[in-house]
């Protein structure tokens, strides 16, 4: 039996999909809040020497959220040794003629929120508005407590291979995620929040399934 029977292979990367809701009413307070720009407007038209201050940040643009949120967080490494007559419950199973492991998940977490608009009782609008992507690789080299270098190297090896796709992983989840953006749909219920949540869910786990 050769040396390299006792490598592992480089495993196809694992995808953990998990989702979660934010969901936002408009509210009465966002209207106060528009009116109570109205009195200070005709303040300052009444001070001249306030007036050219108040154009200037009138004029001046806003910066708007994005619509698109990626948090792209560092990989979570760690390297294990085990007992290869006695291996731990949470170790990778081997292949005939491999003596130590490589394992490589990558975690996409989706949270959307929603805008939602009530026409009536029963009936409302939800908008998605906003939605935020937590993305990182988990990976763990699994080797027995007695190794060759040649091993250690070998499974190292794996860990450059996992990283090159997770360089352009925020970009993907970014484009996939603007496509959601926007959407609309009618509930009905007599549960509006419950059917807004529901929504949104499965808005979740739509992006993380693409």
């Amino acid at each position: 039996m050769t040396q390299c029977e006792c490598l592992s292979r480089h495993p196809r990367p694992h995808i953990l999909s998990f989702s979660s809701v934010r969901a936002r009413k408009m509210s009465a307070e966002a209207t106060l809040f528009s009116r109570r720009f109205a009195a200070p407007s005709v303040l300052v038209a009444a001070l001249p020497g306030l007036l050219s201050w108040w154009t200037l940040s009138c004029n001046r643009p806003h910066k708007e959220r994005s619509a698109v949120t990626v948090n792209k967080q560092s990989v979570n490494f760690s390297r294990r040794t085990f007992d290869p007559a006695n291996p731990p419950p949470d170790m990778p199973s081997l292949n005939r003629g491999e003596n130590s492991a490589y394992d490589s998940d990558f975690s996409s977490n989706a949270t959307v929120a929603g805008q939602t608009r009530q026409t009536d009782a029963t009936h409302a609008t939800i908008t998605v508005a906003h939605i935020k992507m937590d993305l990182q690789p988990n990976i763990s080299i699994w080797v027995p407590d007695v190794v060759t270098p040649h091993v250690s190297e070998h499974e190292g090896g794996h860990r450059p291979i996992s990283e090159y796709y997770y360089q352009t992983a925020d970009k993907l989840a970014e484009r996939i995620a603007t496509t959601y953006v926007g959407r609309q749909v009618e509930i009905a219920g007599t549960d509006l929040q419950a059917e807004s949540d529901k929504f949104l869910q499965q808005t979740a786990a739509a992006i993380t399934a693409d």
